[in-house]
């Protein structure tokens, strides 16, 4: 605000929403600055308004601008593949193929129970997701296969991965990120991956093999289908091997 009474020589009772408009169309033209920040000096200004000088904000409303949507990073099926592969600890590996070959959280991954392993339906139960809602996901042939050998020598009783062995005890995230961290570093991938980059990259290759994308918004929790929909912009496809329908038909 300060900031303000200095541009306009006015003191801050005087700085009208004009003011504040015109100073930020100043700043977006020269500066180029972002959202975030423009929302910031709204929300400050919107404080000093109705806070400090006790007037309606209503009445002198300054129209917001949209946060700019950034498309979330994925990995290729090959990068997955590597950053997996580099991973020799039986624990951490079968972790991130979990992750990964259901679309998880990295809350849900952590919470997770033996029992939430449907082994006869081939599928992950996520139980108090986010919303706290259940959902049933996809359970990978060969992560199941994975989760038989590792119970065998972990045994895990309350949580399927627990911290130090001990029962009652989930593994925390900051240990989850620093096996991730670990693990795309020896597959020597320069992108800053996260437990959310998998869940990303898992619906990304659903939709790249084909599969309808409402499944996918189930086996995702997401409420709306156009929290799903991002991902068709992230979607690799060839457009030389892309034919037109009509091309198909006997005319």
């Amino acid at each position: 605000m300060a900031k303000l009474e200095e541009k306009f020589q006015l003191p801050l009772e005087k700085i009208t929403p004009e003011h504040l408009k015109n100073y930020l169309q100043e700043r977006i033209v020269i500066e180029e600055i972002s959202t975030t920040l423009i929302n910031q000096h709204i929300s400050a200004f919107k404080i000093v308004q109705q806070d400090v000088l006790g007037r309606a904000w209503e009445t002198m409303k300054i129209k917001r601008p949209r946060r700019e949507k950034k498309l979330p990073q994925v990995l290729s099926l090959k990068e997955v593949e590597q950053i997996i592969s580099a991973v020799a600890n039986l624990k951490h590996r079968t972790m991130l193929m979990l992750l990964y070959s259901a679309g998880l959280r990295a809350q849900e991954l952590l919470v997770i129970s033996p029992k939430h392993i449907v082994s006869h339906m081939m599928r992950v139960n996520v139980v108090g997701g986010k919303g706290k809602k259940d959902r049933y996901t996809l359970l990978s042939q060969k992560v199941l296969e994975k989760l038989r050998d590792y119970y065998k020598i972990y045994k895990p009783r309350t949580y399927l991965f627990e911290s130090g062995g001990r029962s009652g005890k989930y593994l925390s995230k900051s240990s989850l990120d620093k096996i991730i961290k670990n693990a795309t570093a020896k597959a020597g991938i320069k992108k800053n991956i996260s437990a959310h980059t998998f869940r990303h990259s898992f619906a990304t290759h659903l939709l790249e093999q084909g599969v309808n994308i409402r499944l996918i918004q189930q086996f995702m929790g997401h409420v709306s289908i156009k929290t799903t929909s991002v991902y068709l912009h992230l979607v690799s496809s060839d457009i030389k091997n892309l034919i037109s329908p009509l091309d198909s038909m006997d005319i």
